[in-house]
């Protein structure tokens, strides 16, 4: 059961997540055995009682042919050509530690997006699959260290480093310094 003090943005995105069941035509069941994630959860998430992880909407993007990013701008208002920092959404997965700041939110007519993101010490974070497949990311370390797997491939980043690649299959993000780390994600969907 919803309390009062539930996240806007998670009844917002709950919302969207059981808009887009429906649009595809989808039951619980049938999006349980497509994304891997329980009907109980994808249910719990729907109707906001959880705040959904960031490797739950990875899979749930994955079905739906969308980047996170997209799927998180579908519950903010419609992105204006310039982003003040104010303006930014932030989204934030407890969980994990992670924390993801929209700087340049997907727009329909742009298929590039920018993203600062921020990884705890000891963050580790494991994407069975891409969100779309043959996504192009870049990520360019600000501060701290980052391990990042790309399928069976490890690149250790430091400051400055920048790893280019497409995503087609697994991916892990590790947090690889004590004071955690701090990294800008451009994504260009295919």
């Amino acid at each position: 059961m919803r309390s009062d003090d539930t996240d806007p943005v998670d009844t917002r995105l709950g919302a969207r997540l059981a808009e887009l069941r429906t649009e595809y035509g989808y039951s619980l069941g049938e999006l349980a055995d497509r994304s891997g994630v329980s009907r109980s959860t994808l249910s719990r998430a729907e109707r906001a009682e959880i705040s959904p992880t960031a490797s739950l909407l990875n899979r749930l993007c994955a079905v739906y042919g969308r980047t996170m990013s997209q799927l998180l701008s579908e519950v903010e208002a419609e992105p204006a050509p310039v982003v003040r920092t104010a303006d930014q959404p932030v989204w934030q997965d407890q969980a994990s530690g992670f924390v993801r700041r929209s700087m340049s939110p997907p727009h329909p007519a742009l298929r590039g997006e920018l993203v600062e993101a921020r990884l705890a010490p000891g963050a580790d974070i494991a994407y069975d699959r891409p969100p779309v497949t043959g996504l192009e990311q870049h990520i360019w370390v600000l501060e701290g260290a980052l391990d990042v797997t790309v399928e069976s491939t490890e690149h250790h980043l430091g400051a400055g480093d920048c790893l280019r690649m497409r995503v087609w299959g697994p991916t892990r993000f590790r947090c690889a310094a004590p004071e955690g780390v701090r990294y800008l994600l451009a994504v260009v969907r295919p």
